[in-house]
């Protein structure tokens, strides 16, 4: 029995340690595409990150020189922005994160060769360089929605460089492995990326690219980090000693500012939508101008804070004794991404909402009378639910914040004015601000493959 039995086992053995093998060989080769991405995404974010920081020091150099500057500067520096993007890369323009969403949901093998047009090297050189023009010239533009469509680029064209022998990959999960790691490395928010590729990138559920989408995460930051240095975004302010009833504050504050996020982004809609009809290049440049110009004539007479992504006005009043900003600044840095948002240059809304959300924080704050430590907390507060009311993700908006303060101890603070935030946005719209600008990229691309259909019948 012996002799029949042990020749079997052995025989199973060894099939059983090539499939092993096997596996592992199928497994590493379908990992290394991910690790190759992710360290590239790393190195552009930081790349990308120090251009967009000497692009401030340039605004700050001609501010230097006389505020007056502006009028010449700002018109030139938003046309040229628009420009590129108008000529080379349409899909560039704007914050990026909607495209993403889009190829997500593109990538299906009907409209998979659509996807290019979204995601590409060419997006990447023109957003970087179009975004980086609209900073110069005092643009109220961020750097985070461009850094995710930068790395769903790099993810989706690393993925098409591969050999016809490569273990094939989910091209939709590669998409989305890139849009986290793309988050994770422009704030150093290794769990707010996770969190936004399961909030707002993606319905699946996370058990089916839990690996890939780690991996990302993790590479792409340390990558980031590594350069960098491991900081965090804004710092740690003091959110000690908080009163007992400081959530009645934190809840007022979550309905203000859900309220003006949700209203500032129908706004930009309501313009774009208005923009479009504006076919001809002189009227588009007419406009450009005119944002420009206004924009400008809001820094020469009112402030110059209206410029720019706001960090400054986040740290100055998380960080300093003076807790206080005038009460028109809120709409000042509402105004400020409206202009410069709806020019179709490229550039994202992440850190203005941050910074005008945070503005509404301190004079509510002021209007409060409450110690400078809850007016912290009222800061955060407002930081989390004005991009709540932008984006609809309260929970990747609360752990942005949490990660880019390491103040755990207000954790719950910051969900209830998300939750806060997300229901009243609810009431002005019930789309999110990248759910339409998605539904109009998906649109344009069926579109595009219905008139290639017909114009294939009508040749035939």
């Amino acid at each position: 029995m012996k002799k029949i039995i042990n020749p079997v086992r052995n025989r199973l053995k060894r099939v059983y340690n090539r499939l092993h093998n096997e596996g592992f060989k199928n497994n590493l080769l379908q990992a290394i595409p991910f690790w190759i991405a992710s360290v590239i995404t790393g190195l552009l974010a930081v790349l990308y990150a120090k251009l967009f920081s000497w692009a401030e020091m340039g605004t700050e150099w001609v501010l230097h020189h006389g505020v007056w500057w502006l009028f010449i500067v700002m018109p030139v520096c938003f046309v040229t922005a628009w420009w590129l993007v108008y000529k080379f890369a349409p899909a560039a323009r704007g914050s990026g994160i909607p495209q993403v969403i889009a190829a997500v949901e593109l990538a299906t093998p009907k409209y998979i060769d659509k996807v290019k047009k979204l995601l590409s090297i060419r997006i990447i050189f023109f957003k970087i360089v179009s975004s980086v023009i609209m900073v110069f010239g005092g643009g109220v533009v961020g750097r985070e929605g461009p850094t995710i469509q930068i790395a769903g680029s790099v993810f989706r064209s690393i993925n098409q460089m591969l050999p016809s022998w490569w273990p094939k990959i989910s091209k939709r999960n590669m998409i989305m492995a890139g849009a986290a790691a793309g988050l994770a490395a422009a704030f150093n928010t290794p769990m707010g990326g996770v969190v936004f590729a399961m909030e707002e990138v993606t319905r699946t559920h996370i058990s089916y690219f839990k690996t890939a989408l780690f991996t990302a995460v993790i590479i792409a930051g340390l990558t980031a980090q590594g350069l960098l240095g491991p900081y965090l975004y804004l710092g740690y302010p003091d959110v000690s000693n908080l009163s007992g009833y400081i959530f009645f504050g934190v809840i007022a504050v979550g309905i203000v500012t859900g309220v003006l996020g949700s209203a500032m982004a129908r706004a930009i809609l309501s313009i774009m939508k208005w923009t479009r009809s504006l076919r001809s290049v002189p009227k588009r440049v007419l406009y450009i101008t005119a944002c420009a110009l206004v924009l400008a004539t809001l820094a020469y007479f009112v402030s110059v804070h209206a410029l720019g992504s706001g960090k400054e006005i986040m740290t100055h009043a998380l960080f300093t004794n003076d807790k206080t900003l005038p009460w028109y600044m809120p709409f000042v840095r509402i105004i400020g991404p409206i202009l410069s948002f709806t020019t179709g240059a490229a550039g994202g809304v992440f850190a203005p909402a941050l910074t005008a959300g945070a503005s509404i924080g301190v004079v509510m704050g002021e209007w409060f009378h409450v110690s400078p430590t809850n007016v912290n907390l009222l800061i955060l507060a407002g930081m989390v639910g004005f991009l709540t009311g932008v984006t609809r993700t309260p929970f990747t908006s609360a752990i942005l914040v949490l990660e880019m303060t390491d103040r755990h101890n207000v954790i719950f603070h910051l969900m209830l004015a998300g939750m806060v935030a997300s229901l009243v946005a609810y009431l002005v719209d019930r789309h999110s601000f990248y759910d339409h600008l998605k539904m109009q990229y998906i649109q344009d691309v069926h579109h595009e493959a219905i008139r290639e259909e017909e114009k294939e019948a009508s040749g035939k």
